[in-house]
C-alpha cells in the first residue's frame, strides 16, 4: 500500500470515533492558539521581550543541571489541552499500511513541532543559543559528506526543518500518488526525522520553556510531547538513550497523576526503558 497523502489531523485520526474528535479538536486548538501567539510574541508588552545582548555563558543562563528545571514544576506538568488517550491514536489501525501510518503521523509531528518552535524563534538566536544544546547535551549537525558541523541552535534547527521539509515533499520518499511505493529505506529515514524532531523539542524545553510558559503554550507543548513519545515508543523509532535527557519530565507526564490523560501506555510497550 502507498501513502495517499494523508498529512493532516483531520485525515490521520479518522479511524477512532470519539478519540479522533478529541484529537482533532486538540490540533485545531493548538494551531489557532500557537498562530495567535506567534503574531504577538514580539510586541513590547510581551513579558520577557528584549533586544539586548546576553552576557556571560552562551545563553546567559546557568547550565540546566545547576538551576531548577521550570518545566518540572507541578503547575506546568499537569497542564495539557486534552485528556484523550493518545495510546489509542498511535496504535496502527488494522486497515492501514505501516509505512502510510508512519508517513502520516511523522508529517503531522513535523508541522506542529515546527509551529511550536516558531512561537519562540526570535528568542533562539546565535547570541542566546550559541550551541544546539538541551539539558547539557550538545548536538552537532552532519553535512552531506558526513562532516560534523558545530552550529548555533537556530542554525541547527533551520537545517533540521529544511532537510525534513525536503524529504516529506519528495515524491520518491513520501509518495502521494496511487501506485507509488515507499523506498526500502523509509523506516530508517523516519527514525532519522524522529531523532531530529526530538532534539528540537528538547531544546525548547531546556532553553525556552520560560517563553513558552509566558505565552501559556506549556499545555500544548506537554500534549505534543506526550503524543510524540508514545508514537516513537510504539514503533521503536528512537533509542531510549536518545530521549533519556527528558526522562525526568516524561516520567512525571506518564505518572499516575496523569494516567487518565495518556492511558496505561507507559507500561505496555516492552521496548520502553524501565526505570
Amino acid at each position: 500500500m502507498v501513502w495517499a497523502g494523508i498529512t493532516g489531523a483531520r485525515q490521520i485520526f479518522n479511524h477512532s470515533g470519539a478519540v479522533c474528535k478529541a484529537a482533532f479538536l486538540y490540533y485545531e486548538h493548538q494551531t489557532q492558539w500557537v498562530l495567535q501567539c506567534a503574531q504577538v510574541r514580539g510586541s513590547p508588552w510581551y513579558p520577557g521581550f528584549h533586544s539586548g545582548k546576553s552576557k556571560g555563558k552562551p545563553n546567559g543562563k546557568k547550565p540546566v543541571s545547576e538551576e531548577k528545571k521550570m518545566y518540572l514544576e507541578p503547575e506546568y506538568t499537569r497542564v495539557r489541552v486534552t485528556d484523550v488517550e493518545f495510546k489509542q491514536l498511535v496504535t496502527l489501525p488494522q486497515e492501514i499500511d505501516l509505512n502510510e501510518w508512519l508517513a502520516s503521523n511523522i508529517t503531522t509531528f513535523f508541522n506542529h513541532i515546527n509551529l511550536q518552535y516558531s512561537t519562540i524563534s526570535e528568542f533562539c538566536t546565535g547570541e542566546t543559543c550559541q550551541t544546539m544544546a538541551a539539558c547539557n547535551t550538545q548536538y552537532y549537525w552532519y553535512d552531506e559528506r558526513g562532516k560534523k558541523v558545530k552550529c548555533t541552535a537556530p542554525q541547527y534547527i533551520d537545517f533540521v526543518m529544511s532537510s525534513i521539509q525536503k524529504l516529506v515533499t519528495d515524491e520518491d520518499v513520501f509518495p502521494t500518488k496511487y501506485g507509488r511505493e515507499f523506498p526500502s529505506s523509509f523506516e530508517s529515514l523516519v527514525k532519522k526525522i524522529s531523532r531530529y524532531l526530538f532534539h528540537v523539542l528538547a531544546h525548547i524545553y531546556s532553553a525556552h520553556f520560560k517563553e513558552i510558559a509566558v505565552l501559556e503554550l506549556h499545555g500544548h507543548l506537554n500534549t505534543l510531547l506526550i503524543h510524540f513519545l508514545l508514537f516513537v515508543r510504539e514503533f521503536n523509532l528512537l533509542d531510549p538513550k536518545e530521549t533519556s535527557i527528558l526522562d525526568d519530565l516524561s516520567e512525571i507526564l506518564f505518572s499516575e497523576e496523569n494516567r487518565e490523560a495518556v492511558g496505561a501506555a507507559g507500561g505496555e510497550q516492552n521496548h520502553v526503558k524501565e526505570r
